[in-house]
């Protein structure tokens, strides 16, 4: 995984702490991509979560446990419902997207997702399917690397899923 090694410790322990609170979120982004395989530099996390205010109280107290921060007492549901996206600056110099929303082109429930098992830690990540979707359509220039890798990934799925059901 091509992500700044003194961020990964910190990522696994967001997972950790995202599933022992028991966050509704999907991860989508760079970390997703590279998650899948893609060779990448990303220093952020981006994450869609359900927009009830239990779930994202849930969501603060998941960052606190891992940050101890008390600036996450800014992310709230009013926050949420007024801005797409709201940049979480972590204490150890990296930044978590929390997303409700990208526009009027989706929303949580809108996202497929399936879990994905990384150093023994429960993910929930957008398919690639939900992912292409995502980046097919931006301009910026890793975005468009990252749809070429997604397309191949789905139709490598798609052609060992048919191969599959041959045998």
């Amino acid at each position: 995984m091509n992500i700044q090694n003194n961020y990964f410790d910190d990522f696994v322990s967001v997972f950790e702490s995202l599933k022992k609170h028991r966050v509704e979120y999907i991860l989508i982004g760079g970390v997703a991509v590279i998650l899948y395989g893609l060779e990448r530099f990303t220093g952020d996390l981006d994450i869609f979560i359900k927009p009830t205010r239990d779930n994202i109280r849930k969501l603060r107290e998941s960052l606190f446990s891992v940050f101890e921060d008390s600036a996450v007492e800014e992310i709230t549901f009013q926050e949420l419902s007024e801005y797409a996206v709201i940049r979480y600056g972590t204490p150890n110099g990296f930044y978590i997207d929390i997303m409700t929303r990208i526009g009027e082109a989706a929303v949580y429930d809108d996202l497929e997702y399936e879990v994905a098992e990384y150093m023994g830690t429960s993910i929930n990540i957008a398919t690639p399917e939900t992912l292409l979707r995502l980046k097919q359509d931006t301009v910026r220039h890793k975005d468009k690397a990252d749809a070429i890798f997604l397309r191949e990934l789905i139709q490598y799925r798609k052609s060992a899923q048919y191969d599959r059901k041959e045998k």
